[in-house]
């Protein structure tokens, strides 16, 4: 029995109505997760199979978590198959299982690639190589930005970004869409797209889907996209059981394409909508909580709700003012120090927040400095990393060597005769053949234009692309391969084909692994590389029969969890230094908002943008953070290109209630008493014997 008891009175009244839409306005720290997973096995338990329920969600992270949470509470029987279970998904997760059934019926193959944002940004790249006059340099990162918000559909789409930049992404749309087509390959905006049109297109592609999913609810629902919303729609429209959960005052990436609107204007297209608000913050306490709700009751359009704890009045916020950032940075470690030795607070229980990744550096080397351990979360993320990408790139090439962006990538890593000069003039064949590479690698009449030499190596290489991929088919039980390190070959019925295996002899025959340590003069790096590219090989051999089929998943996988090296949970004693985008879902005892100043919060954009409503609802994300302490600052100057130039305080902080501040200077003037001096001495003494 799932036991309801255990849950609020506003919470159980989510969790019980199951029929028809619902909207539950979950303020921060509310306990939305539990509410969701609650409700999911209620529904379970008052009939409804789970294999008609789907939950909809922003990250692999919050799925994982909703999904584990989800069969705790559910009997073990109901989920040992996987028929049995909800589907609880990311929308792309959700799209690339409509899809795989379904592309054949607009001209893709089933086994079409996702395209990540470094062969986006290749693909985009040799558009522009093609159509640009000489020596005419275009940034493909902001073309590529364009497109993708075209493609969304959001409101301002239209006035995104400059406006030559703009007609640029709107002429070469189209060739950017078919050059993907070519390549059997889509980007993460075409995973909706393409099911938006399969919907529009193939009506029995939609029903089957209604069929399927009759329960639907989207958590974080005030984050989707027009695209987003559409799919929903086109999902409930029907049947109507739709239940979204989100908090407009959380909205905070309309820059990418969220539309609050989604949220706010939901009885436009539910009447019948009930709506549910949850409260109750389990997180913070009430001075902090009465901050938040001060500054956000300034942003005219929003649901109006009213945070409140039982957790007490707590610890006044401390709003401090410094000369300039190193000062700031140097006193927050001062700070830190000192709640860590008086307090006996772990690293790890505090966080600094920023609204910019620029202001992480003072904060660092403070941090180094003092010799204080520190976690960035948006640092150089694993899959980024050279051979990371070089390795995927060669898979990526196995499963489709049509996939012009991954050839091109390692078609001469290492070294095999084949020189940029080359490749341009087999990537202008292609072009002119209106073929893949590959092919054009494969075709007589071109290669016979190539030297003697060259046209070996092409050949070499065409040889080596089909002989290893054409290993991919075997049947899984035959021996594996020989490996490279002359281990005795396993014979019939001893051995299994292991990716991992097979990857280590192509990289070896390749010369790849010999040509990192040659190439990286420290060994210690190149070791590191090596070893990267082992922990990911072991990762390989997952779900499927036929390697072909273990590999395709392996890819799936890694592409569309891309946030997984972010989301990774920090289980050192670490201070986390985080931007205030990314710290939306997180909660950290001790809190340190750095940088609250006129230009970064509000952002100097948002005066020209009118988006000062998201940055005022970015405030109050960082604010709600925190659950015992808070602490604001702001500078008086701060450095810019080695220039120290002088700053404003934010508008925000006149926002706050007075009665709730404790302003620095304050604080200084007053006397410690003698219990607090004895018990700081103590807490000291104890932390360094």
């Amino acid at each position: 029995m799932v036991n309801l008891n255990t849950l609020n009175s506003q919470q159980r009244m989510a969790a019980e109505t199951i029929k028809g839409p619902v909207l539950i306005l979950a303020g921060a720290g509310t306990g939305k997760t539990r509410v969701i997973t609650f409700r999911i096995a209620h529904m379970v338990e008052r009939g409804i199979a789970p294999g008609n329920i789907l939950g909809v969600t922003f990250t692999n992270k919050a799925a994982r978590e909703m999904q584990e949470r989800v069969n705790k509470l559910l009997p073990k029987r109901k989920t040992e198959e996987k028929s049995n279970r909800p589907t609880i998904c990311t929308f792309h997760s959700l799209c690339v299982r409509i899809l795989r059934q379904h592309i054949e019926k607009l001209g893709y193959k089933k086994n079409f690639v996702i395209y990540d944002e470094s062969e986006q940004l290749a693909a985009v790249k040799k558009i522009l190589s093609s159509i640009s006059a000489k020596g005419e340099k275009t940034d493909a990162g902001a073309v590529l930005a364009v497109l993708s918000k075209f493609k969304n559909g959001g409101e301002n789409s239209k006035i995104f970004g400059d406006e030559s930049v703009r007609a640029l992404a709107e002429h070469i749309a189209k060739r950017y869409e078919s050059a993907l087509h070519a390549c059997n390959a889509v980007d993460f905006d075409d995973l909706i797209l393409l099911t938006l049109r399969l919907f529009r297109e193939h009506p029995d592609a939609l029903e089957a889907c209604r069929a399927k999913y009759k329960y639907v609810m989207v958590d974080e629902y005030q984050d989707t996209n027009a695209a987003q919303f559409q799919l929903v729609h086109a999902l409930t429209v029907e049947h109507r059981n739709l239940c979204v959960v989100g908090d407009d005052d959380q909205s905070i990436y309309g820059w990418r394409g969220a539309e609050v609107a989604n949220l706010l204007d939901m009885e436009k297209h539910f009447p019948e909508i009930k709506v549910v608000k949850l409260e109750q913050n389990y997180r913070s306490t009430t001075n902090i909580l009465n901050a938040a709700n001060a500054i956000i009751k300034n942003n005219v359009r929003r649901r109006v709700k009213q945070l409140w704890s039982q957790k007490g009045a707590g610890a006044k916020i401390q709003l401090q003012t410094y000369d300039n950032d190193e000062a700031e940075a140097r006193e927050i470690v001062v700070q830190i120090e000192f709640l860590r030795l008086t307090r006996r607070a772990a690293w790890k229980d505090c966080a600094i927040l920023f609204r910019t990744n620029q202001q992480s550096r003072p904060l660092e080397m403070e941090l180094r400095k003092a010799s204080v351990r520190y976690h960035l979360i948006g640092g150089q993320s694993f899959f980024d990393r050279r051979e990371i990408k070089d390795f995927l790139a060669y898979l990526k090439m196995f499963i489709n060597p049509h996939d012009d962006i991954s050839l091109l990538r390692i078609a001469n890593v290492p070294a095999r005769g084949l020189s940029d000069v080359t490749m341009e003039r087999l990537l202008g064949a292609s072009h002119e053949r209106k073929c893949s590479v590959f092919t054009a690698m494969k075709n007589p009449l071109v290669t016979t234009t190539f030297q003697a030499n060259t046209r070996k190596s092409i050949e070499a290489f065409v040889e080596f692309i089909e002989r290893t991929r054409g290993q991919l088919n075997h049947n899984p039980l035959t021996p594996s391969l020989s490996p490279s390190d002359g281990e005795r070959v396993a014979q019939p019925g001893e051995g299994y084909f292991t990716l991992a295996r097979w990857a280590e002899n192509f990289l070896n025959e390749t010369g790849y692994l010999a040509e990192l340590k040659r190439l990286d003069k420290d060994p210690e790096v190149a070791e590191g590389r090596i070893r990267n590219l082992r922990e990911l090989m072991a990762t390989m051999d997952g779900i499927g029969n036929l390697p072909a089929e273990r590999l395709d998943n392996f890819l799936e996988n890694i592409t569309l969890d891309s946030d997984r090296e972010e989301e990774k949970e920090n289980t050192s004693d670490a201070v986390t230094l985080i931007t205030m985008h990314s710290c939306k879902g997180l909660e950290f005892p001790n809190v340190y908002i750095v940088g609250l100043e006129d230009g970064l919060l509000p952002h100097s954009r948002s005066k020209v943008e009118g988006t000062l409503d998201e940055e005022r609802r970015l405030f109050y994300v960082a604010v709600t953070r925190a659950m015992q302490t808070l602490t604001i600052s702001h500078c008086g100057g701060r450095k810019k290109y080695g220039q120290l130039l002088p700053c404003q305080p934010s508008p925000f902080l006149k926002e706050l209630p007075e009665e709730l501040v404790e302003h620095s200077d304050e604080k200084s003037k007053l006397p410690v008493s003698d219990a607090t001096g004895k018990d700081y001495f103590a807490a000291m003494r104890q932390a360094i014997t």
